[in-house]
């Protein structure tokens, strides 16, 4: 049984913490101002600032932040500054036992999306694949926050998972399946393959993304997810876009969904906008959805938030 953590609402206090790599103060700052300026409180970590190389502090002291904001019952949602590199690192230093007994909402993608499963796969906690506090600034397209909030601060028994207008949904192996949604960054789940974090998609309704890879890194990538028995074990397939992505061998994107996904034969999605694309469709980690690659839609079957 899932973990829904508690509804979200203006004026409840948010946690800001760093993850993984570190953010510029001055950027940091403005985000937060941001978010103030919607309605929201803010309580920064200890080490939010902190910087040690291409980290963001020790993995220690990133772990002891966010099992502050855990343990302090003012905070309702937790928000990453960004993703980065190194997230990997805090898992061993969690309490899972704490976190299980005081659900938050948890939202974030590209490295965080590895601690979104993980919560997911050791503490049933539904989170949330979407915005970090990066995001929190006037360029960002309303759908973005239009997406989070529908999410997180409504109750509803289903919701459908919508692109941006004129932006289609692609099915491309037709199936329905229902199943808890896992998935994410491609690259940072490969990193956790063969260690006691990696992902599990038994059963399950796999979602990846990438960023700025050449495409016969991506094919690589999904090469090991299939070498590890993750395409064998999952049940559907949503791929999302893979930002920056540059041909390779001649080789494109849309080459390697055509060339090593769809023959996988497991009914897929593709072209979802969220993760590092302008884009950020709101997807529930550990959730039940129905992939209908008929229909070509993804709907959310049960509630994701508590109230």
């Amino acid at each position: 049984m899932p973990i829904r953590p508690p509804i979200l609402q203006l004026g409840d206090t948010v946690g800001i913490v760093t993850l993984g790599s570190p953010l510029a103060a001055n950027i940091i700052n403005a985000r937060v101002e941001y978010l103030r300026a919607m309605g929201f409180n803010t309580v920064l970590g200890q080490y939010v600032y902190a910087q040690n190389g291409f980290l963001a502090g020790t993995d220690e002291q990133r772990a002891s932040d966010l099992m502050m904001m855990f343990q302090d019952e003012q905070v309702k949602w937790i928000l990453p500054t960004r993703g980065g590199t190194g997230v990997a690192g805090i898992l061993p230093y969690l309490d899972y036992n704490v976190i299980r007994n005081n659900p938050k909402i948890v939202s974030g993608y590209s490295d965080i999306t590895v601690l979104l499963n993980v919560l997911h796969q050791y503490v049933e906690l539904i989170t949330f694949h979407s915005m970090l506090l990066i995001d929190f600034k006037p360029e960002t397209p309303a759908y973005n926050f239009e997406q989070f909030f529908a999410a997180t601060s409504v109750y509803s028994l289903n919701q459908t998972i919508l692109n941006p207008t004129g932006m289609p949904l692609i099915s491309r192996v037709p199936g329905n399946v229902t199943g808890q949604l896992v998935g994410g960054n491609l690259t940072s789940f490969v990193d956790t393959l063969g260690t006691p974090f990696e992902i599990d998609t038994r059963g399950k309704i796999l979602f990846l993304e990438e960023t700025h890879e050449p495409t016969n890194t991506v094919y690589r990538y999904l090469n090991d997810l299939k070498l590890a028995g993750k395409f064998r074990d999952c049940i559907g397939i949503i791929m999302g876009e893979c930002t920056g992505c540059q041909a390779a061998y001649g080789k494109s994107y849309e080459d390697i969904i055509n060339e090593f996904v769809v023959p996988l034969g497991k009914p897929i999605i593709t072209n979802l906008a969220t993760g590092h694309g302008f884009y950020k469709a709101a997807l529930p980690i550990g959730a039940t959805v129905n992939l209908d690659s008929v229909r070509n839609s993804i709907t959310i079957v049960e509630p994701i938030v508590s109230v």
